[in-house]
């Protein structure tokens, strides 16, 4: 068995490691537990001991493995022991793994590499699939499956409630293949014919007598030549306004997965990111990008930056899924690159003169549906547009610039551009300026924020407020909710303690920039 430490751990193998695995088998909690010689059987819904009955069953029968999950560590001494004497191999499978994610994977080792297209089987790393299959899911508030041409499911989006699947969901996902009764009636309607000949996404109306909800679909095509299709069931509540604008956009990246998929996925996607990444961070020229993905290196081109609080929360499957998927329903050709703490889309072969608001519509769109599908807050910049693919790192830049001044706070602005922002940028780089070189400080105004640690005092807050009213001793005071003769007296004290005269405005303008620093500088 090859699927690796990252899934699954071995416990017993009392027959070696040897034993052939010719198919797999999932294994309801409310079913009789049985197997068939060779499968492994996937023990959904029993963990720990509660598999017990299963895992001998599987001996039984001749089965080469039983996978599980376990509550507690302690409970894989009593399987062990099982297996053993049941003669059956025991996998243990992590808490966070998903069953459908474990079960694709093994059909495709199964399949062997050279059998991507073997009857029943997701195709080779379809894990990809899955979690674009859930993010367009939670974008359209339906029920999804990715299937091939054939009608073989490939992925399928997880239900909470199985009483929201129709039949012809129901049947295709436990045959991994849609049954064929429905899909003459599909072929009847014209549903096939316009997905292999058609971008747009097309809706099947429900039929109760055929145990048939609504739906949509919509074509994944690469170019003429059709690749499979991506359906949405309603379930209980309705599909989201913007269900086929996020089919669309789920329908390019499943293309450009599934095509790679055909080009030897893993090196093509790697090749794909390092040149990315290499022309944004100008360590690479765009002409291998270009070449690459036969892209126009002369047509115009912008950067969208996005980060979040945490690094985590941005870098996330279904936030860079979802941020993938509504961008390439916007824009063909658009690229996405996850760099450190950012993820950044290139937007290669603009129309020229296209407006910047529509970018920023693009961005804004991102931005909502983070927070109100995922709740995770969100910050879009746009970097310029520039000429061609050799200034793209010139855009990324700009970008960087926008996102660094919208961290440090003062932006009160989900999605900006430079012209949004101007002061504000400037500001905050004279600040970083400040930050990283000590000797352009006064002095005096460090030692005002240290006595003010010192002393649990709050001059440099109030000399601050009162340069930032502009010397209105009573919008100041205001705005820190003390009597104005308070900050009077505050602001005399810093002069006396500091020797700052604040009639100079050279002076003054320096204090401004200077008491913006954290307070530990």
């Amino acid at each position: 068995m090859s699927l690796g430490e990252p899934l699954v751990e071995l416990q017993a193998a009392p027959l070696g490691l040897d034993v052939p695995v010719r198919d797999v088998a999932i294994l309801d909690p409310e079913d009789p537990p049985t197997a068939a010689a060779g499968e492994l059987v996937l023990a959904i819904g029993a963990r720990g001991r509660a598999a017990l009955p299963a895992l001998r069953a599987a001996g039984r029968a001749g089965a080469a493995a039983v996978a599980v999950k376990l509550d507690a560590p302690g409970q894989a001494d009593a399987l062990r022991e099982a297996a053993t004497e049941s003669g059956v191999a025991l996998l243990s499978v992590r808490r966070e793994t998903r069953w459908e994610h474990l079960d694709s994977l093994a059909r495709a080792i199964i399949a062997g590499p050279d059998a991507p297209d073997s009857p029943g089987a997701p195709e080779p790393n379809a894990g990809d699939l899955f979690s674009l299959a859930q993010t367009v899911a939670v974008l359209t508030n339906g029920i999804v499956s990715i299937e091939d041409t054939s009608s073989r499911v490939l992925a399928y989006s997880r239900s909470s409630d199985s009483d929201e699947v129709d039949d012809l969901r129901r049947l295709s996902i436990l045959g991994w293949q849609g049954p064929e009764p429905y899909l003459s009636k599909l072929r009847e309607w014209g549903i096939f014919q316009h997905l292999r000949s058609s971008d747009a996404p097309i809706a099947v109306e429900p039929h109760p007598e055929l145990g048939l909800r609504r739906r949509l679909a919509v074509g994944i095509r690469a170019g003429a030549q059709p690749l499979g299709t991506i359906w949405v069931q309603e379930g209980a509540q309705p599909l989201a306004p913007l269900a086929e604008q996020a089919l669309v956009g789920a329908a390019r990246v499943a293309a450009a997965q599934l095509v790679r998929r055909r080009r030897e996925l893993s090196a093509d996607v790697r090749l794909t990111q390092t040149l990315l990444t290499g022309l944004l961070e100008g360590s690479t020229g765009p002409q291998s990008l270009a070449t690459h993905l036969g892209l126009d290196l002369r047509r115009p081109a912008t950067v969208l930056a996005y980060s979040a609080h945490t690094t985590e929360a941005l870098h996330r499957s279904d936030v860079t899924g979802l941020i993938s998927v509504h961008t390439a329903a916007r824009h063909r050709t658009a690229l996405l690159a996850p760099i450190e703490s950012r993820v950044y889309v290139l937007l290669p072969e603009l129309p020229p003169g296209l407006p910047m608001t529509t970018v920023r519509g693009w961005a804004d769109e991102v931005v909502t549906a983070a927070r109100e599908h995922l709740g995770v807050p969100l910050r879009a910049a746009i970097g310029s547009t520039v000429e061609g693919l050799s200034q793209v790192p010139d855009s990324r830049a700009q970008a960087d610039r926008i996102l660094d001044a919208m961290g440090r706070g003062g932006v009160d602005l989900d999605v900006a551009a430079l012209i949004d922002v101007q002061a504000e940028v400037l500001v905050s780089e004279m600040l970083a300026l400040l930050q990283e070189r000590g000797g352009l400080r006064d002095p005096r105004l460090t030692a005002l924020t240290a006595y003010d640690r010192r002393h649990g005092t709050r001059l440099a807050e109030s000399v601050l407020a009162w340069l930032d009213a502009l010397g209105e001793v009573r919008v100041a005071a205001d705005a820190l909710h003390i009597h104005p003769n308070t900050l009077r007296y505050r602001v005399r004290r810093a002069e006396q303690l500091t020797g700052i005269d604040l009639a100079q405005p050279q002076q003054r303008l320096l204090a401004m920039l200077q008491l913006r620093l954290p307070a530990d500088e």
